[in-house]
């Protein structure tokens, strides 16, 4: 292993035989079990419209939240290197996938939109900067082959009020 190269590893199982297999479209079930050595184990299945179970993380949602989240991790790291001090932080992401008509598809665009409070307001300016420096740093943003945008709202506040659930 290099330096700086990091491994991963799941075992993904498909739950969804129904006592004959794939024998038609519709005589499986989508349902997977996905699972990570010392982590829950995640339920898993197509979205609805591919024949899925809607109550199940499915792969379209997965990608949507890892880049969420690897979004909010890398903003986090940025605002400590830019002396920011985040007191909260909500992403209401969204992401369009289109399929192709040949039984294929694929993203087209993530929009992220990140809602973020701040400790004082002397940080917005380098609170909104971060967003560039953490785009550029995520992981997953930088693997994808769609444009990966963002709508970040930023405002000042205390932890208190953000905690007690009042407006900043």
């Amino acid at each position: 292993m290099k330096i700086g190269e990091h491994h991963y590893s799941l075992t993904t199982t498909w739950d969804g035989n129904l006592g004959t297999g794939t024998s038609g479209y519709r005589d499986y079930s989508r349902d997977v079990s996905i699972r990570v050595d010392g982590k829950p184990l995640l339920l898993a299945s197509a979205d609805k419209p591919f024949r899925g179970d809607a109550e199940r993380w499915n792969p379209e949602d997965l990608l949507l939240a890892a880049l969420s989240e690897c979004h909010l991790l890398s903003y986090l790291h940025a605002c400590v290197s830019a002396g920011v001090v985040v007191v909260s932080y909500r992403d209401s992401a969204t992401g369009v996938m289109t399929e192709d008509g040949r039984s294929g598809g694929a993203f087209t665009e993530v929009l992220l939109r990140p809602q973020v409070i701040v400790a004082d307001a002397s940080m917005i300016g380098a609170a909104e900067r971060a967003h560039a420096d953490a785009h550029r740093m995520c992981f997953i943003a930088n693997s994808v082959n769609f444009p990966v945008r963002h709508e970040a709202t930023v405002t000042a506040g205390s932890a208190s009020a953000v905690r007690a659930g009042e407006p900043a």
